[in-house]
Formats: structure tokens, sequence, C-alpha cells
């Protein structure tokens, strides 16, 4: 096996890559988002000027994820009821999703690996609001693209991520432990770089950084909130995986974070996820898994 000081170069690897350019919308509106002073009407310009873009956004608003009575058919508008943030993040999430290859590569399915970040994204945003985090967009966002340099990997490294892959042994050693054993690196950190190669603001690179490291996160005492609830999502299951290997551990975790706090059931959490994976999954056209992840839960709890 490949020694972390022998391993490819994490740098060289993405640099090879030649990552896709983010389009010119979305490099504006992270430009505008420097200035605080900027409103709806300056960031409806980018998105107005994107006629995909815009017909993307229009549907998230009228979505029944939001739930307005009445059709919102202005990007000023919409950014207006739904705010600058949420807005600006859902136009990233679009970009970087459509700029994913598909790559061959075994058992990887890029379908199942974005309804995995959907939901894991719900779930962290609900936990954002449960350890007393206000505004948990970011959190949705940082979870949502936490796996996003897998694909670029399986890609750039085919038969290396087969075998990686393989040894995985359905869910029971984390891709990022095996990943960390050959190269010394992970596909963590991986997305950390690439998210600021894109510019992405560096809440989000951070938070994708440590998403894998919840041992190191619940062990120290200077770990942030929206960390931990990121690094907990990704214990969520995985949908080609046909057990949940680290249930008992994400129900430890949760029980320690939630201790001392009016938090809801991981019961209510999920199935609340479950609900809003269904409302929201039409917008980026995923199909539902087949297990929902109360389905989940409720079959552990009854083995």
């Amino acid at each position: 096996m490949t020694s972390a000081t022998s391993s490819p170069d994490l740098q060289r690897i993405l640099a090879g890559v030649q990552l896709p350019a983010l389009p010119q919308s979305a490099i504006r509106l992270l430009e505008l988002s420097q200035d605080p002073d900027n409103g709806p009407a300056e960031f409806a310009v980018p998105i107005e000027s994107d006629p995909g873009l815009t017909g993307q956004v229009l549907r998230f608003v009228n979505s029944s994820y939001f739930g307005f009575s009445r059709e919102i058919a202005s990007v000023k508008l919409a950014i207006t009821l739904v705010g600058i943030r949420t807005i600006k993040n859902f136009s990233l999430w679009s970009a970087v999703f459509s700029l994913m290859p598909n790559p061959k590569c075994g058992p990887f399915d890029l379908k199942s690996l974005w309804q995995d970040s959907l939901r894991r994204a719900l779930f962290a945003r609900k936990m954002g609001g449960v350890l007393g985090i206000k505004d948990a967009e970011d959190l949705f966002a940082a979870a949502l693209l936490q796996d996003m340099a897998v694909p670029l990997l399986a890609k750039e490294m085919a038969d290396e991520y087969i075998e990686l892959l393989g040894n995985r042994q359905d869910g029971t050693i984390r891709l990022s432990d095996l990943e960390r054993e050959r190269y010394g690196w992970t596909h963590a950190e991986a997305a950390g770089v690439m998210a600021r190669g894109w510019n992405l603001p560096e809440e989000f690179a951070a938070l994708i950084d440590v998403h894998t490291d919840i041992d190191k996160l619940t062990a120290s005492a200077e770990a942030k909130p929206g960390e931990l609830a990121v690094a907990l999502s990704a214990l969520l299951p995985a949908g080609s995986d046909p057990a949940w290997q680290e249930h008992e551990k994400f129900e430890q975790i949760f029980a320690s974070l939630s201790a001392q706090r009016d938090a809801p059931s991981i019961a209510q959490i999920l199935g609340e996820v479950d609900d809003q994976f269904a409302e929201f999954a039409p917008v980026l056209k995923l199909a539902t898994p087949a297990k929902s992840l109360i389905d989940w839960h409720n079959d552990d709890q009854v083995e």
C-alpha cells in the first residue's frame, strides 16, 4: 500500500484535474457578497443574466419547500422573500452540481452521492438549529458540497478509487480512513482545496475540511457548533450500503450534543429531513432514495 510520504500530492492531482470554471453568474454573486451594502436589486442582476439560473431560482422559490400561497415571478422578489444568503447559496449549489463529472468507477454512483448529500445538508441545517445557530444556511451548503471531490478523484484515479470504494466493505470502513492511510489526505481536504480554488466563502471551505473528523471534533472543547453539525451529518447512511454501519455512533454523538437542550428526538428530525427531501429533490431533479432515513433508524431500533 502506498505510504503517505510517497502518495500522490493532493495539490498536484487537483491542478491536473483542471477544475471547470464556475459560471460567470456565480462568480459575480460571490463578488457581490463581499459588500454588505448590496441588496436584492444588485443580486438579481447576474441571476437574470443567466436564463437557466433564473428558471432554477424561480422553481426553487415556488417549490413546496417554501409553500408560498402565490407564484413568485420576479427574481428580485424571490431574493427579498427568502433572503440573499439562501438564493446565493442555492445558485452556488446549482453551479457546482452542474460541473461534477459522472465517472465510470466501479460501485460509484453520482445520483446516489447527490441523494446522500442532500439528506446530509437538510440534517446539518436541522442540527444547526438544535445547537443554537440562528442562520444555518451555510451548514446546508457545506454539507451538500462535502463530498464534491469524490467524483473528480474517482475520475482522475479510477483504478485506485475502484479499489478504495470496494475496500469500504459496505460502509464498515470510512472512505476517508482508507484515503488517509493510502495518501495522507482525504476527499474532505480535496473538497476544501476545490472550494478555495473557486473562491467560495471560507466558511464553506473550513466546514468541508473537517467533515470527516467527528472523533477529533467531539473530543475538542474548541470545536464550533457548525463543524459538529456538518460532521455529524456525514455519519448518516449511504443509500448504496446495505446497513447503517455508524448508526450507534450517530445516536451517541447526537445524544451528547443535544443534552440539556430542548431538542427534538432523532426520529423527529430524521422524519422532517425525509419530508423536506421529498419537497426539495424535484428542484435538483433527484429521485427519492429507496429507503428513508426514518426507515433506516427504525430498522436498527428493532434489531
